[in-house]
This record gives structure tokens, C-alpha cells and sequence, in this order.
């Protein structure tokens, strides 16, 4: 028995089983909607990278946010749109763990990303004479470091711990890899013990980076009460940012609510939901912080405006 389920090598992607009939449709929509996150996402990066005039803290976390919704969404449109037009939907053990880590990790940097960029607008806006000492180039560097690879590490740990499981079935029911439904496979619920250990440590880690949020905020808010001038600054800049972490926040919900409840909905709504945890961030962020950050946006106009009078 053991011999045989470890020669499980080869998932296959049962979720778009449901979706057999509309493959033309859904591979057009798609490939749109991709696309469209591609251009959004390219278009801030290159607009912020481009101008010296936003080479600073803050412009440069929200590339690094944009960076990481193009490393994510990456992880699975690629593979989505090639299932979509492939008659037998299959994945390989190995491709199937990156993917994994890719979807893993992707979540958590946003969250750390976020916790950077609260802090940087508290320095901005609680200690604006010290700001520039403060968050250096040496420090905005360290932020990204810290919001890349310490995600990066966290997952791979959790994807490392989950490769070394005995496996009981190659039927995944989703449209892509994610390390919770591969440790759902494994053969005896005492092989997940560790897993669940490191899993609970994950979350209570990324707990942290929300309490830190929440103490940064307190204290801008706080900072912002009697002063019309930084009233002015927390809705310019840190209303985006809120709203960022308020699109997070939910995702996380609807996916805490479709891992624990999953099971009693249709196997579509599942599907929507799983999709809508890993696009809806990628493409409302660069488009809110497009429109609200009035330096990206007049660039961004000036761009458009300067190739239509050619």
C-alpha cells in the first residue's frame, strides 16, 4: 500500500470538469481578464520606475505591490488558459508543489507589503521631520527584502513539509494547486500533524502583521484628528492603502469561508470563489491607486494624452 501511493505523481484537475461545456467562452474571458491585469499592473510599474519624481518610499512599495499581483496571478493563468483548451487537464507532481508555493507565497507578501507600507505612512504622518532619516534607502530596501523573502521562506517550509506526505488519491477538485488540498490527500491524518503545526504558527505570524496594521493606523488617525493638513494627507494617501488592506481582508474571509463551508456549495461557486481570491486584488489595487494617487494618475493621463496628439 505505501509502495503504491508513493508513486502519486501526476494530479488531475477535476475542477474543470464543471466547466467542459463553456471552454471556448471561459478560455475568451480569460485571456481578456489576464490580460487586462498585465496592462493595469505594467502600466503602474513602469509609470512609477520611469519617473524620478515618485522614486520614493511609498511609490515604491505599490510597485512591489504590483510586482507581486503580476508573480501571482502568474502562478495560474498561464496553466488555466492552457486546461481550458486541453481535452485531459493534468499536472505533474513538481509543477503542482511551485504552484503552491507561487499561491502561498503571493498571499502572504501581500499582507507583509501592506504591513511595510503602514509603515510608512505612519513615519510619514506621525514623525514627518524624521520621515526621510527614517525610511532611507537602506530601510525602503530592507522593507522589500522582508515583504519578498520572508513570505517566500514561510511557504516554502509549509510546501516542503507537505512534499514529504504519503498521498492517497491524484484527484484534486479545484482548477489549481493550493497546499491545504494537497494535505487533504494525504493517506493518514497523523501524517498532517507537523503540517497543521507549522500552518497554525503561519497564521498566528501574519496575525502579528494585521495587529501591526491596526497600531499604525491608531496612531495615524490619532495624528490626523486636529491637523487639517494631515487630514488631507491620510485621504491622498493612506485611504488607497485601506482600501488595499480592506480587499485583503475579505478575500481571506471568503477563502477561510470556502475551506471550512466549501463543501456544502456548488462546485462552480467554489471555483469563483478560489479565482476571485487570487484577481480581485491584482487588478481593483493598480486601478485604485492609479485614480486616487494624483501624481500616478496625471502621468498616467499625460501618457495617454501625449500618444493620442501623435
Amino acid at each position: 500500500m505505501m509502495h503504491n501511493v508513493s508513486q502519486v505523481r501526476l494530479f488531475f484537475l477535476s475542477g474543470f470538469n464543471e466547466t467542459m461545456n463553456y471552454k471556448v467562452a471561459l478560455f475568451s474571458l480569460t485571456l481578456l481578464y489576464y490580460s487586462f491585469i498585465v496592462l493595469v499592473n505594467v502600466a503602474l510599474i513602469v509609470t512609477i520606475i520611469l519617473d524620478k519624481n515618485m522614486h520614493e518610499p511609498m511609490y515604491i512599495l505599490l510597485c512591489t505591490f504590483c510586482m507581486n499581483g503580476l508573480y501571482g496571478t502568474t502562478g495560474f493563468y498561464p496553466k488555466m488558459l492552457w486546461d481550458l483548451l486541453s481535452p485531459v487537464n493534468v499536472i505533474s507532481y513538481s509543477e503542482c508543489l511551485f504552484q503552491a508555493l507561487v499561491m502561498y507565497s503571493s498571499a502572504c507578501c501581500d499582507l507583509s507589503i501592506l504591513s511595510a507600507m503602514a509603515y510608512d505612512r505612519y513615519v510619514a504622518i506621525c514623525r514627518p521631520l524624521e520621515y526621510h532619516s527614517i525610511m532611507s534607502k537602506q530601510r525602503v530596501l530592507l522593507l522589500v527584502c522582508f515583504s519578498w523573502l520572508t513570505p517566500f521562506c514561510i511557504s516554502a517550509i509549509n510546501i516542503i513539509l507537505t512534499s514529504r506526505l504519503k498521498l492517497c488519491s491524484p484527484y484534486i477538485d479545484r482548477l489549481f494547486c493550493m497546499n491545504w488540498v494537497i494535505v487533504k490527500l494525504a493517506c493518514f491524518p497523523t501524517q498532517t500533524n507537523v503540517n497543521t503545526i507549522v500552518g497554525y504558527i503561519t497564521i498566528m505570524i501574519y496575525m502579528f502583521h494585521g495587529v501591526f496594521i491596526v497600531w499604525s493606523y491608531m496612531y495615524v488617525i490619532k495624528t490626523c484628528v486636529n491637523s487639517l493638513e494631515n487630514r488631507a494627507k491620510f485621504m491622498q494617501t493612506c485611504v488607497p492603502h485601506l482600501t488595499s488592506l480592506l480587499i485583503f481582508l475579505v478575500t481571506v474571509l471568503f477563502g477561510v469561508f470556502n475551506t471550512r463551508f466549501g463543501s456544502t456549495l456548488p462546485p462552480t461557486i467554489q471555483h469563483i470563489i478560489a479565482i476571485e481570491l487570487i484577481t480581485i486584488s491584482s487588478i481593483m489595487n493598480p486601478l485604485f491607486y492609479g485614480f486616487k494617487l494624483t501624481l500616478i494618475r496625471n502621468r498616467i493621463i499625460g501618457i495617454i494624452t501625449f500618444r493620442i496628439k501623435r
